[in-house]
């Protein structure tokens, strides 16, 4: 028998990123944070007439950087397209960190941030969350030592929902040496309603090391399409670019994009309704008895502790698909209004042996 091939073993090592899992036909998928609309009739139409498959799409995606660019004030190399925000975050990582350096991030918060680091060969530096669930941006501050690239800030935290304030993050900003590349990962924050809540546009110009990373995939509803866009300084983006798999970003992606920002305000009108029901769901299980963060996003997080397998098992036959993080809670995405007894009464019964 012949040697086996040579790999690295770290990444021997590392489990591949996995998906929310997928329902039958009877059952509400919840683990995915995936927004329940259908696209609106233009984007729609704008698919069908962009279905040309046979051609490679615009690798620099120059139309929607243009339009993006125009949108936040910025020049056009001062905005990345990738598949999807975290295709970007991966490049950025690439792009700034190497073996022996360090990458600071909270946690529990986006689980693909560690396999993210582990390809860099680079170390991951975990924060403990709050026992909110949110960002301790003193201690993250705390732990940025001579080795440090970059640190990551999720607002609205993925998956507990917790926001940053714009007060919090200045006073963080103070801090972080403007040698340390600052990665904002809003790829929620279209569903924030919290006045408090950082808004990484507004920030741009008062922090050379900050770079924005938003999302078509949550909001917007093209999930399926994956295309994600960086706000930052242009070479930084630069070396985004060229740690990036060429023609990542599809032509059909690119176009739907721009006619979601074109119709807007029909889509932030969906967005409207899921808040509302989020904020309506949020206060059923509060009223049940549930100490859960009060989240900006579009899902709950439930804290089930040790009983986050069985928890997500009395969802399950109830008829929702949850995402679990074992063992600290569970993620509900918010979606369907149908699926809302379901889900509140699976949470009643969890939360009587809790």
């Amino acid at each position: 028998m012949s040697a086996p091939v040579r790999l690295r073993p770290e990444i021997a090592a590392l489990p591949p990123y996995r998906q929310g899992r997928q329902a039958d036909p009877s059952a509400f998928k919840l683990s995915s944070n995936e927004n329940p609309f259908d696209p609106l009739p233009a984007v729609l139409d704008v698919l069908r007439d962009s279905l040309q498959v046979n051609r490679y799409p615009d690798a620099a995606a120059v139309e929607l950087r243009r339009v993006l660019a125009e949108r936040f004030g910025v020049t056009a190399d001062e905005v990345h397209v990738g598949a999807g925000s975290v295709a970007i975050l991966s490049q950025l990582f690439l792009a700034a960190a190497k073996p022996g350096d360090e990458v600071v991030y909270s946690w529990r918060s986006f689980e693909a941030y560690p396999g993210l680091v582990t390809v860099t060969g680079a170390d991951s530096i975990q924060v403990p969350n709050r026992p909110d669930g949110g960002h301790d941006l003193d201690a993250m501050a705390a732990s940025i030592t001579e080795r440090t690239r970059i640190v990551v800030v999720c607002s609205p935290n993925n998956p507990t929902g917790e926001i940053v304030t714009t007060h919090e993050f200045e006073t963080f900003m103070a801090k972080v040496p403007e040698t340390v590349l600052v990665l904002l990962d809003e790829a929620y924050v279209e569903f924030v309603t919290d006045p408090d809540a950082v808004n990484g546009e507004s920030l741009l110009e008062r922090h050379p090391n900050l770079v924005v990373l938003r999302t078509f995939s949550k909001a917007y509803g093209l999930a399926g399409l994956r295309v994600g866009y960086a706000i930052g300084p242009a070479y930084v983006l630069d070396a985004a670019r060229s740690t990036a798999i060429p023609l990542s970003v599809t032509g059909i992606g690119q176009q739907a994009a721009i006619a979601s920002l074109e119709h807007e305000d029909e889509l932030l009108e969906r967005v409207g309704r899921i808040t509302r029901l989020r904020d309506r769901v949020w206060q059923a299980l509060a009223d049940q008895g549930w100490q859960l963060p009060r989240s900006q996003a579009n899902f709950i997080w439930l804290p089930t502790g040790d009983q986050t397998a069985h928890a997500a098992e009395v969802f399950e036959k109830a008829g929702i698909i949850v995402r679990a993080f074992a063992p600290e809670g569970l993620r509900i995405s918010i979606g369907e209004t149908a699926s809302v007894d379901k889900l509140l009464g699976a949470a009643q019964e969890v939360v009587r042996t809790l």
